[in-house]
């Protein structure tokens, strides 16, 4: 896609800066030759004419070298004086007076008046060029600083050329049902007489509301280049500046601008930068945002009918816009670009896979399934960085320990070969083994996918679980299954080496979330079916008024049904692995022994032994 024109004003303003420092260095260049000049002149003796004159009747002199009034004197001993004579004097006869045979010394002329001449002219033309030189750019500085200040109020949008933009719903994978509403806009776009005919009302505003690397942004470029329009694009945060009224002055502009283009897109990212609810705040006063949003509902509800403009908003935090900017008539559509599914990332990968070399180990439907909560960037940079992987090892192809390399470095960090005594890989060997151990018994659990001990970001090892496909209600059953894998890390500690550790910090935290979460939002207590609000997560003074209307009995309650959820789930899971400690001592030994274990290995270890 092609920017719009670039201003010539910085342009011009580069070319003063060369004059002026071109002109500046000639001038220290003339200045040290004349400096050179003077070191020469001064360099040599001098003698007086008459004296010349008679060592060379002597024939004491080898040599006259005549530059304008200037004589330099070479001696057969090598000895070199200067002197000097009347500008317009000849030297054949003033050694013809002095009766001497001009042959019988060597004579040289060296004609330097050329060069004397553009030499002064320099010295005396270059400090006033310069000087003039110097006021053109304070003025031209002091002009562009003058221009910026009224350019405040222009906006910063980023436009992209009618026709330029090569992204389309091709180059977009999954997300079907985004598609085809944002299909509709295009198709109005394209044919706005056919929605005129049947007295249809032209959609204002589409807002993609979705996690970040969902493909939010992406789908408002294929919107562009599927209907061939100009697409004006901005984030969210450029309309705010630091002088007050700016803002609301670059949404006039941009709005003008679309218009005048008209048929356009504009696209706002990360709309909630501004868009938020207002009068959010506990203290009053003028607020820029505010106004900066306030000009913004204007403009989406002064739009004519025959405007053909239609404004994209993207997001990750819809709950936090302002209700007049989400009633029909500014924004009347909202999409939801979620996570994609097992289809839609199987979709992703081979969108992302094309230019790149995979050998016959890579199975697509196997990784899509590899990959549950990924986003589309995800994918995408899982891809890469397995690309990166095998060029770093020499492979000429792609395979598929390579993607799975790459799948925990996107989500768990790089691989850290820390330095560990042997006490503490065992107790991240008997940790892991731990919820390993305590997943594999739990009937509703998924299949452990890998098990290691090698560190990785903030972890010294890690045991994923990915689940086998997407689900979207979880039971009391599962949530609770979830919480004693968890704690199964520490009760393997606690089981084998009558000690505990830190290392089970982040599972607690984890555990305590899912708990706590049962408690106060999925009413699976004894509390009954209640919603408590989140108390951990005050994101807006309605939610805090709310929450501190609960009385200290209600939220005693709260922490002991969630003290007693996680110690009933601790205690199941210590029985469950002193019944299987001999599987726990075995899956431990073989990850001291090899570090990784994959998911073939390790339920082949679980299997029971024939006797």
């Amino acid at each position: 896609m092609a920017q719009g024109k670039i201003k010539n004003k910085s342009k011009l303003g580069f070319n003063v800066k060369t004059i002026f420092f071109t002109i500046l260095a000639i001038f220290f260049i003339l200045s040290a030759v004349s400096s050179y000049s003077d070191y020469e002149q001064t360099k040599y003796p001098q003698k007086s004419i008459s004296t010349i004159l008679s060592d060379v009747k002597k024939g004491k002199v080898k040599k006259l070298e005549i530059t304008d009034s200037e004589i330099q004197v070479t001696y057969k001993n090598k000895s070199v004086v200067k002197t000097q004579k009347e500008a317009n004097a000849d030297i054949f006869t003033m050694l013809k007076n002095a009766g001497i045979d001009p042959l019988s010394v060597e004579i040289e002329n060296k004609n330097m008046s050329q060069f004397g001449f553009w030499a002064n002219v320099l010295v005396n033309i270059v400090p006033t060029i310069l000087m003039v030189a110097f006021f053109v750019f304070l003025f031209r500085q002091a002009r562009g600083a003058q221009d910026s200040i009224f350019s405040f109020g222009q906006s910063k949008a980023k436009r992209f050329q009618k026709g330029k933009s090569r992204t389309t719903f091709d180059d977009v994978a999954g997300i079907k049902e985004a598609k085809e509403e944002l299909q509709e806009v295009v198709d109005f776009l394209k044919h706005p007489e056919k929605y005129k005919k049947i007295g249809a009302r032209t959609p204002k505003g589409v807002l993609l509301v979705g996690p970040a690397g969902c493909g939010k942004t992406l789908l408002a470029k294929a919107i562009a280049g599927e209907a061939n329009v100009a697409f004006f694009s901005i984030a969210g945060s450029e309309f705010m500046e630091m002088l007050v009224g700016i803002g609301a002055a670059r949404v006039r502009d941009l709005f003008k601008n679309a218009k005048q283009s008209a048929p356009s897109i504009i696209f706002i990212d990360e709309i909630d930068a501004i868009g938020r609810t207002r009068s959010m705040s506990l203290v009053g006063g003028h607020d820029e945002r505010e106004q900066t949003l306030n000009q913004i509902l204007v403009e989406m509800d002064g739009f004519e009918p025959t405007a053909r403009v239609v404004v994209v908003g993207a997001t990750n935090r819809g709950d936090l816009l302002d209700s007049a900017l989400l009633r029909p008539g500014r924004f009347d559509r909202r999409i939801v670009v979620n996570y994609p599914d097992l289809e839609e990332r199987e979709a992703i990968l081979k969108l992302h896979s094309k230019g790149k070399p995979f050998d016959s180990t890579v199975r697509w439907e196997k990784t899509a399934k590899r990959t549950v909560g990924f986003s589309g960037a995800d994918l995408e940079n899982m891809l890469n960085e397995a690309a990166i992987l095998a060029a770093r090892q020499a492979h000429t192809t792609i395979n598929a320990d390579d993607i799975e390399e790459a799948a925990a470095k996107v989500k768990l960090g790089p691989e850290k070969k820390r330095i560990q005594t042997d006490d503490d890989k065992k107790i991240t060997a008997y940790h892991e083994a731990g919820h390993a151990i305590v997943t594999y018994f739990l009937p509703h659990m998924d299949p452990v996918h890998r098990i290691s001990i090698v560190a990785r970001g903030m972890a010294l090892g890690y045991t994923l679980i990915p689940p086998r496909k997407d689900i979207i209600h979880e039971t009391r059953t599962k949530l609770l299954e979830q919480i004693m894998s968890m704690l199964g890390g520490r009760a393997a500690e606690e089981l084998i080496f009558k000690e505990i550790t830190t290392g089970a910090a982040n599972d607690f935290n984890q555990a305590t979330s899912v708990a706590r979460a049962m408690v106060t939002e999925y009413g699976m207590s004894s509390l009954g079916p209640i919603n408590f609000g989140d108390a951990n997560d005050v994101t807006n003074w309605r939610q805090y008024r709310e929450e501190t209307q609960l009385s200290q009995n209600t939220l005693s309650q709260i922490d002991n049904e969630v003290r007693t959820i996680i110690l009933d789930a601790y205690k199941k899971t210590q029985i469950l692995l002193q019944k299987n400690k001999k599987k726990l001592d075995e899956v431990a030994r073989v990850l001291l022994e090899k570090e990784n274990l994959d998911q073939e290995a390790f339920e082949e270890i679980m299997k029971p032994k024939k006797k």
